[in-house]
């Protein structure tokens, strides 16, 4: 990086540097005068002094006591880049209220200078302000800019159209806040089949408080939604949330949320009456929030078959509840054969909290920025024959997790450490058995069998675990390491998989490499409620939600298992050498237990 550019070459995450800013009342105030930041660092200006380099999505700066004098509805900023950006302007914080944005063009260089003036809402008096950085607007999504004040009278939009002429194109303001969705709770066993669902102006939807969707099984019974098109929603794609009431969003904290849970309790959550929906068949993309999102209301469900994808990737929004299918309470919750892609910021799925019971089964899951989070669990919880193929596999801050016969090709993270109390159930019951107390952070009783490790990481992160885990049967490839805790570990260490993955006409294709010998280098068992036990935390055995025994004999794609040796990985029946294989659709959901 030479000294005299303050931003690194293309393709690193940089995008922007500010030299100033200048509110109308308070004359220049160069940028490295800041109170506090994120991320940013000064640099060398070409026109004298420093500017901020370094500026990455969701880098901030903040200053104190800016003078805004008698009133002010612009600010001048100075700035330069190869790629242009976007500077949200707020008050207080990052998360403060939003003032206006500034679109900054590519000005031709990391140097090369230009003022660009941004219109924000009418402020006075000296205030703190924060400016949050974000990359160039993609092409198709122009209109992102806004902010709106609502007061007894009048709703007020301040919008910016960048590329466009708003007073030639068309406009759309969307008030809508959902496509379908039950005025009142308990609007048991609704089909909805079919239709498009799309562009309404869905809330945000807490763990805490009400979860509307485009469409919300509003704290009820037996929906089944299928066959349709979700998408275009600013958070969540499809509810399957908790009823409002006046503690909406004042609940916060591991302790508010116990609150949540016990009220809940008394408003109906079980079997008889919440939940059991089927969301099946449905293409869910475009959210911003989460494609599928469910506190409490999504227990006993079963998600299959469903196509979800491109969720956060504007970067709306920070924090918490972003993910392909964000799940509080996700008890008896099977969720199967779904394509699940391009979820950014957490989780391609995200278990937080009370997922007893819940089965993973044969999901295709790649360009995320990690396929499944497992938050404050403890078990059991059953993953198996799944294709995880994202850079991270997933990240474990939980016990009880049983991993059975999947492809694993990204890396995996431990946590340990929090000692947040949290419940846990009665076995195939929301009825809560007790409070799990962890003084050290426990972490592990994980188990891992049967599984294909290729391209990066292993399980030798999972040495260090407070709990122990278990481990046998699994094959380790190039680039991967087995854990002290392993038997019959099969390391291929030189054994190249070659794995990837093709979209064509007629569907999606994973070219993988395996080696056929591997079936009778090390005996392997079929795995079973028997051999699983039981999870340490809950104290409840690895059934099917039935109460029937788990027996893992079928592979990704239903073939039948080998159940005196079966083969390591999802499927069962490996060609010799490289092999193509179709593995989105792949037709009618098979029984993988």
């Amino acid at each position: 990086n030479p000294k005299a550019e303050p931003v690194p070459e293309k393709n690193t995450g940089y995008f922007l540097n500010v030299a100033w800013f200048e509110p109308v009342q308070a004359g220049k105030i160069s940028a490295t005068q800041y109170e506090a930041q994120q991320g940013v660092k000064n640099a060398p200006c070409s026109e004298g002094g420093e500017c901020i380099g370094w500026i990455n999505n969701g880098d901030w700066v903040r200053y104190g006591r800016v003078d805004f004098g008698a009133g002010t509805e612009s600010i001048k900023i100075r700035a330069a880049s190869l790629t242009g950006g976007v500077i949200e302007i707020r008050e207080e914080s990052p998360t403060g209220p939003l003032l206006g944005t500034c679109a900054v063009a590519n000005t031709g260089g990391w140097q090369a200078w230009q003022t660009f003036t941004a219109k924000i809402r009418p402020v006075s008096g000296r205030n703190k302000l924060c400016m949050v950085f974000r990359p160039p607007l993609a092409a198709d999504n122009k209109s992102s800019l806004w902010f709106v004040k609502v007061d007894a009278d009048k709703t007020r939009i301040w919008a910016q159209f960048p590329g466009e002429n708003p007073n030639v194109a068309n406009v759309e303001i969307n008030v809508r806040q959902t496509v379908f969705t039950p005025s009142q709770t308990g609007i048991n066993y609704l089909t909805v089949r079919g239709f498009t669902l799309c562009d309404a102006a869905a809330p945000w939807a807490p763990p805490t408080a009400a979860q509307i969707g485009v469409i919300s099984a509003y704290w009820c019974k037996g929906w089944i939604i299928e066959s349709n098109n979700i998408c275009y929603s600013p958070c969540c794609g499809v509810a399957l949330g908790k009823y409002g009431d006046k503690w909406d969003n004042r609940a916060g904290s591991a302790k508010g949320y116990v609150g949540t849970i016990t009220r809940a309790l008394t408003n109906g959550w079980n079997k008889e009456r919440v939940g059991s929906h089927l969301v099946r068949d449905n293409e869910i993309s475009h959210c911003e929030q989460a494609g599928i999102v469910g506190s409490l209301g999504c227990a006993f469900s079963t998600v299959t078959g469903n196509e979800i994808h491109d969720i956060h990737i504007r970067n709306l929004y920070e924090g918490a509840e972003m993910a392909g299918i964000k799940f509080h309470g996700a008890i008896d919750v099977a969720i199967t054969h779904n394509h699940i892609y391009r979820c950014g910021s957490v989780a391609g799925i995200w278990l937080d909290w009370m997922a007893q019971g819940c089965q993973v089964v044969g999901n295709l899951m790649h360009d995320n920025s990690q396929d499944i989070f497992f938050e404050m669990q403890h078990g059991p919880i059953l993953v198996a024959n799944n294709l995880f193929l994202s850079g991270r596999a997933f990240a474990i801050n939980s016990q009880g997790i049983a991993f059975v016969h999947n492809l694993i090709a990204g890396s995996i993270r431990s946590f340990r450490g929090d000692t947040r109390v949290t419940p846990f159930q009665r076995a195939h019951s929301t009825e809560i058995a007790g409070m799990y107390a962890s003084v050290n952070g426990d972490s592990g009783d994980d188990r891992f069998y049967n599984n294909l490790f290729a391209q990066r990481g292993g399980i030798r992160v999972m040495d260090d675990t407070v709990l122990p885990c278990f481990a046998a049967g699994n094959v380790f490839t190039k680039d991967t390491e087995p854990s002290m805790f392993g038997i019959n570990v099969l390391a291929a260490t030189n054994f190249d998989p070659a794995i990837e993955l093709e979209q064509k006409a007629s569907g999606w294709y994973l070219s993988l490499a395996e080696d056929p010998v591997w079936r009778n280098e090390g005996k392997r068992q079929l795995v079973t409620t028997k051999l699983l036990g039981k999870a340490k935390g809950s104290n409840c055995t690895y059934d099917n939600r039935d109460s029937s025994p788990v027996k893992t004999d079928a592979d990704y794609l239903d073939q039948k298992r080998d159940e005196k040796n079966p083969f390591p990985g999802p499927f069962e029946n490996p060609s010799d050498g490289n092999q193509e294989i179709k593995v989105w659709p792949v037709g009618p959901a098979g029984q993988t237990h």
